[in-house]
């Protein structure tokens, strides 16, 4: 069990995500729903799995993109009725329009009050649905165009790695499905339990959704050196008063051009990045059990117990104390997902 975690317990019945597989779905997004929401997590030292996950198909047999893999022998689109989220992944025939089955199972998913997400192109499916009408969207940044084509009645942000719009989410490119399911799980469960996830996946364990998909880096003419041993360096001391200007002092270089290379090589600011790190540990902390605001501020650098309050409610939309009742030491069995 990760240090400091709490014992809190996830709902009494595990949180049931249902993730569709159609004719040609890409298997890589099929595999992130798996191995986010599916994998047994024995080292959170939980009573139980943070989710129930099950595959489901429109026809008894469905080729995945290229023929890679045939899947069979599981549920058919009557397994949606009984999730709590619903997952449609993306596959590369965007311009074909899904069938009826499909849409009628994503519709009615919506229509009872349960989550619905795409990863991918998939949002191509949730806007042929209907589900994005007037939202904010977001897709691949290489579809977005056509996206924009077929369905100019969404409000899409084609540069961003997802977007959050409540029971309705969308995220972009393949990876960027890993970043949405680590926002999800932060959402369901709270930084800490997100945080063990996402080291065992190896994987940043929160990239604002924000963030620009991809990022145009031309070959330097001098290789350029990474910002993993700044980075590391400042999330060791984020209780310090670190200022743009030391961490571009801690990298040698200029205080521009430490935000170029933010910008190239994680798509965001120095502070931003700063500033979501020290949210992160504050949340931690109040998990751990820590409820003196002005103790949580200091220690995650977020310097008063006003600005704290500011901070959390704006990354996570929950003010100290709903958070503290939600993912604190006392949860108990009264967390909800």
């Amino acid at each position: 069990m990760p240090q400091g975690s709490s014992q809190r317990r996830p709902h009494p019945r595990p949180h049931r995500v249902a993730v569709i597989v159609d004719e040609g779905t890409n298997p890589f997004e099929v595999g992130v729903a798996t191995e986010l929401f599916g994998l047994p997590r024995p080292e959170l030292g939980l009573p139980g799995p943070l989710y129930e996950v099950t595959l489901c198909t429109p026809t008894p047999e469905v080729r995945m993109n290229h023929g890679f893999f045939t899947l069979t022998g599981v549920p058919g689109l009557d397994a949606v009725d009984d999730a709590d989220t619903l997952v449609v992944p993306g596959r590369p025939d965007n311009v074909v329009p899904r069938g009826a089955a499909v849409l009628d199972a994503i519709r009615r998913t919506h229509t009872r009050g349960a989550r619905v997400l795409s990863l991918c192109t998939g949002s191509f499916a949730l806007a042929e649905a209907g589900l994005l009408d007037g939202r904010r969207a977001t897709t691949h940044w290489m579809w977005a165009e056509v996206f924009r084509e077929l369905h100019p009645q969404v409000r899409l942000e084609p540069d961003v790695l997802f977007v959050d719009e409540g029971e309705i989410l969308t995220a972009a490119g393949s990876a960027a499905a890993l970043d949405l399911g680590l926002h999800l799980v932060r959402r369901d469960h709270g930084a800490e339990i997100a945080h063990a996830v996402s080291r065992r996946l190896v994987f940043a364990a929160h990239r604002d959704g924000g963030q620009r998909q991809f990022v145009e880096r031309p070959v330097p003419k001098v290789p350029d050196a990474s910002l993993g041993p700044l980075l590391a360096w400042a999330q060791e001391r984020l209780g310090e008063p670190l200022t743009v200007a030391g961490l571009a002092a801690r990298a040698a270089v200029s205080p521009a051009t430490l935000h170029r290379r933010f910008r190239a090589e994680l798509g965001t600011t120095p502070l931003a990045w700063l500033t979501g790190e020290r949210v992160a540990l504050a949340c931690r902390l109040i998990e751990r059990g820590e409820e003196r605001l002005d103790v949580v501020a200091a220690r995650s650098g977020l310097g008063t117990a006003a600005n704290l309050r500011t901070l959390l409610r704006r990354e996570t939309g929950l003010s100290p104390s709903a958070y503290r009742r939600r993912f604190g030491p006392a949860a108990g069995e009264a967390v909800t997902v």
